[in-house]
């Protein structure tokens, strides 16, 4: 059998070194090197959608690959592909590292200067264990081997702009149309997702922080099951216990969701800290609310500087959403996409407040009608980025099978 190996490696010397030797090594097929964590995932992800034998048996890590770190990057790997072995690449073979790679799901680890015959075992046991898994998952295995679910990542540009209310109406149309739902509230010292859905649940996204291994179990029991059929992962209640939530903690609550759910949205608020910028970064989409004012342009463009100066997030990959839009406001979406450089969504979502008072007073945010203009337009922009299934007609309308929109708030009022 051929074992098909794919190297991850940043550094051009070490991926000269290690492409050399792996097209030593006796019925193997190596693959170009990839230069960085998010094209590997992505290749993985893209293999995977196809079929799980088209997955490489075997990945190396390079210790020095970015931007997310090594470590971090094999969870990542061995929680959304379990079918691949990943080994680690390290100038460092001591025995603390070869325990939290072992700890984050490494099959086996590589010192450097490269050995033939150490890089022959191991590449050779990563994939014996990767083919053992394989032949399970051929039985009925229930084991998670796709591309994982689409996260949305809604920040905002500065306070007060709707990210809340758009992320909550984001998680309601793509569960309405029939998708798996989880809703994560990253504002960690201030989230008001629980007050918008009327919740109240002692536990957060604080006590998945600490958990080195979030099995299914342990992430349900930190999810709030909502009448809507969403599952709430929610802020503390003591906004200074957002602090024990760190960046690694949340790329690894974020994988385990990703893996459970099909559409994963997460409000990051508009403090940026390390956990929601690990969200942002790890996101397939990141909405960037922005209210058409001087003062929020201006914040958002400042937002769009700092993530590339910390390498977050491109502003090219980033979809700019207009909120409370008025057809006679001096700044329109075309001034709003040049001056952040974003990518501005072709929905705006209009100025409707007393469409929403009601249902914001009454914490009841799944019965806004679906009569309301608010409503159709985060419906609509849920179609857009394409995290629906139903019909562009339906969307367009606000309305979805099982959606009971004004249904709902009637009965609300007459409690």
């Amino acid at each position: 059998m051929t074992t098909r190996i794919l190297p991850a490696v940043g550094d051009a010397d070490a991926a000269r070194s290690i492409t050399t030797l792996l097209g030593q090594l006796p019925d193997t097929e190596p693959a170009s090197p990839v230069g960085d964590s998010t094209s590997l995932i992505d290749m993985l992800a893209r293999l995977a959608a196809e079929s799980l034998d088209e997955l490489p048996e075997v990945v190396l890590v390079h210790e020095r690959i970015g931007p997310v770190p090594a470590l971090e990057l094999i969870r990542e790997v061995a929680l959304r592909f379990p079918a691949v072995g990943v080994v680690l690449v390290t100038a460092d073979a001591g025995p603390g590292l070869y325990s939290a790679a072992m700890d984050s799901g490494a099959r086996g680890l590589v010192g450097m200067p490269l050995s033939y015959e150490e890089l022959a075992q191991r590449v050779q046991s990563a994939a014996a264990w990767s083919v053992g898994v394989r032949r399970h998952l051929g039985h009925g295995g229930d084991v998670f081997t796709g591309p994982g679910g689409r996260v949305v990542a809604v920040t905002g540009a500065k306070g007060g702009v709707g990210a809340t209310v758009t992320a909550v109406q984001l998680a309601l149309a793509a569960r309405a149309s029939g998708l798996s739902v989880a809703l994560v509230d990253l504002d960690l010292q201030s989230g008001d997702v629980a007050s918008y859905l009327d919740v109240q649940f002692r536990r957060s996204v604080v006590d998945l922080a600490a958990v080195q291994d979030i099995s299914p179990r342990v992430l349900q029991d930190a999810l709030y099951a909502h009448q809507s059929g969403i599952g709430l992962l929610l802020a503390p209640a003591e906004g200074e216990r957002g602090e024990d939530v760190s960046d690694r903690s949340v790329r690894q609550i974020v994988s385990a969701l990703r893996n459970r759910y099909e559409v994963v949205v997460v409000d990051c608020g508009t403090h940026l800290d390390g956990a929601n910028a690990a969200a942002i970064e790890m996101a397939d989409t990141t909405l960037l609310l922005v209210t058409p004012d001087v003062v929020a342009v201006r914040a958002a463009k400042r937002m769009v500087r700092l993530w590339d100066r910390l390498q977050i997030r491109k502003a090219e990959e980033t979809v700019t959403v207009v909120n409370r839009h008025v057809r006679n406001s001096e700044i329109q979406p075309p001034l709003v996409e040049r001056i952040t450089g974003t990518r501005v969504a072709r929905t705006s979502v209009p100025a409707g407040f007393k469409e929403l008072q009601s249902v914001v007073d009454a914490g009841r945010m799944q019965d806004l009608e679906a009569k309301s203009s608010v409503k159709q337009a985060l419906w609509a922009l849920a179609a857009e980025l394409g995290i629906v299934k139903a019909p562009e007609g339906e969307v367009r309308q606000g309305k979805f099978r099982g959606d009971r929109g004004s249904v709902g708030l009637r009965r609300a009022r007459g409690k």
